[in-house]
């Protein structure tokens, strides 16, 4: 497995109420399935994430991965938005607002999130039906 094809990838924060719900949501609004998952507290997560400087233990971002690249924050939020249907595609124009501006929302959410929503004991554990949208361990040959 390539970089190119962990497009459309996103690495959340399994114990994160916020992440978690998000994940679900995306699940159903998805209905290509043109988006999967790894939790960060998964070992490709971990794999991953350290690749791309998170921090482990505190998580302050999502990546998505989009043509080839690791995207963050509002990037990669956005990123997501895009492959989902009308209306929240729409979201792709925020783009438009420097990230310098559009960043420092996230990042004060980001760092909330467990005192406003809570957190869970355990990681969001898919359905069956959901199963094939998760990566939990590296691909063979993954770099």
């Amino acid at each position: 497995m390539s970089r190119d094809d962990l497009d459309g990838l996103m690495v959340f924060d399994g114990v994160c109420n916020l992440c978690s719900g998000v994940v679900q949501l995306v699940l159903r609004l998805d209905r290509r399935a043109v988006i999967r998952f790894t939790p960060l507290q998964s070992p490709f997560g971990q794999a991953l994430a350290a690749a791309h400087g998170l921090d482990l233990a505190y998580p302050e971002s999502v990546l998505v991965f989009e043509r080839g690249r690791a995207l963050e924050a509002s990037d990669a939020v956005l990123a997501i938005a895009a492959r989902l249907p009308a209306p929240l595609s729409w979201l792709r124009g925020l783009r438009a607002i420097p990230r310098a501006w559009r960043d420092p929302a996230y990042l004060w959410l980001a760092r909330r999130r467990y005192r406003l929503l809570g957190r869970r004991a355990d990681c969001l554990v898919p359905t069956a039906a959901q199963r094939d949208r998760f990566i939990l361990d590296p691909p063979p040959g993954w770099r």
